[in-house]
């Protein structure tokens, strides 16, 4: 995974829990978020959004698969990987049918575990709902808007910002070359420079930058820009 992904971990056996996270940590990059049960897990989301749900099936007070079921229909649309210690070609296509988006089965292979959350990961940040932190905002490339996590104020994106910032989340923390930038935005044309590159930069930066005489969102690194980047969020609409 390129960026740091917060990742929720539901399941009352607390050696795997332990396992998974310290695994997800190291090898991903993940921050990771334990629970328990699925009230916890419901308790949780009311002020943590992770990117990614590992889901079990057999919960102690409910049965994942409801669980999940109940999790779409508040709106939680991030990637959810069910795990079930049952084999069973009907077993799977219920916890599908629950809304999940892959069904591993126990015991399983960690590297096999980790390879689907990357596909999944993938996969989610193509869709309409994925969701990105940049400071204070929550970036929606969809909708090419910003909103402030506190105040919710809206920053509506040309489509050139837009696809700026959508480039150099992309990069990671690595920064971006102002002519590679320059070729992926805009193309390549005799006609634009990095002049212009530059100037749409200054004019981003003036909508999200909380100091302008110092970026701290938006950073100019040597011989390119980067993007100072927090964990990707899910889209999570109450009802």
């Amino acid at each position: 995974m390129a960026l740091e992904k917060k990742i929720m971990l539901v399941d009352d056996d607390v050696a795997l829990r332990q396992i998974l996270a310290e695994q997800l940590t190291l090898l991903e990059r993940c921050r990771v978020i334990e629970a328990g049960t699925g009230r916890e897990a419901l308790a949780l989301l009311d002020h943590d959004r992770p990117e990614m749900m590992v889901l079990d099936v057999g919960l102690p007070d409910m049965d994942g698969r409801d669980l999940c079921k109940l999790l779409r229909s508040r709106g939680v649309t991030c990637p959810i990987i069910m795990l079930t210690g049952q084999d069973s070609d009907a077993d799977t296509i219920l916890g599908l049918e629950s809304g999940a988006n892959d069904y591993v089965i126990k015991p399983f292979r960690l590297n096999v575990l980790m390879a689907r959350l990357r596909v999944q990961a993938r996969q989610f940040e193509q869709t309409d709902q994925a969701e990105f932190m940049i400071g204070p905002y929550r970036f929606q490339p969809a909708n090419r808007l910003l909103v402030h996590e506190q105040n919710q104020r809206k920053i509506r994106l040309t489509d050139k910002e837009n696809a700026i910032l959508r480039f150099l989340l992309r990069q990671g923390d690595q920064a971006a070359p102002r002519e590679t930038l320059l070729g992926e935005v805009w193309g390549y044309h005799e006609s634009v420079t990095t002049h212009t590159l530059e100037t749409h930069i200054y004019r981003l930066r003036q909508k999200i930058e909380p100091d302008q005489t110092c970026a701290t969102l938006l950073v100019t690194d040597p011989g390119g820009y980067r993007l100072v980047i927090t964990p990707p969020l899910i889209s999570v609409h109450k009802q």
